[in-house]
């Protein structure tokens, strides 16, 4: 697959956008359940996701912390799920919990827009990130954040492949 594709469409806003080889309902649960997410959500080589926690209804709430093998810094992410449309849309709020590395970004929320569109059998993902500052925004795409979606997709599309 074609890697993700990153671009600001906003001064407060990240895009990401990626396609699999997979039909949109598959794509959906490897969002939407926390023992699939983890099977893909690890980010780089030598980290691992031991928190994935996810109550995926509007109003639900969800937490996420990754870990390196290496040195042992942990960073995570927590939120409140606001809308789900399924197999078309998921939007939630996302807060750093920036642990030990060091990352400030505000630490207001930022709200997440996923979109999920199937054509061919293949699914197309839209990511909107939007942060409350233009600064947050910033800091957050310079933390290489897009590379490690990335390497999470590349993931994803095995999991997808095990069907």
């Amino acid at each position: 697959m074609k890697p993700a594709e990153a671009s600001l469409p906003s001064d407060t806003e990240v895009l990401v956008q990626r396609s699999f080889d997979a039909p949109v309902k598959l794509v959906w649960r490897a969002y939407m359940e926390p023992d699939l997410m983890r099977r893909w959500c690890s980010g780089p080589p030598g980290w691992t996701m031991p928190v994935c926690e996810m109550d995926m209804r509007v109003g639900g709430t969800y937490r996420w912390r990754w870990r390196s093998d290496e040195n042992g810094q942990e960073f995570g992410f927590t939120g409140e799920v606001l809308e789900v449309v399924p197999h078309a849309r998921l939007v939630h709020t996302q807060i750093l919990d920036p642990g030990d590395l060091g990352y400030s970004m505000g630490g207001e929320p930022s709200i997440v827009t996923v979109t999920f569109q199937e054509a061919g059998g293949m699914t197309n993902v839209a990511t909107t990130i939007k942060y409350a500052s233009k600064a947050d925004r910033d800091e957050a795409f310079a933390t290489g954040m897009t590379d490690g979606m990335e390497m999470s997709y590349k993931q994803l599309d095995d999991v997808l492949a095990e069907g």
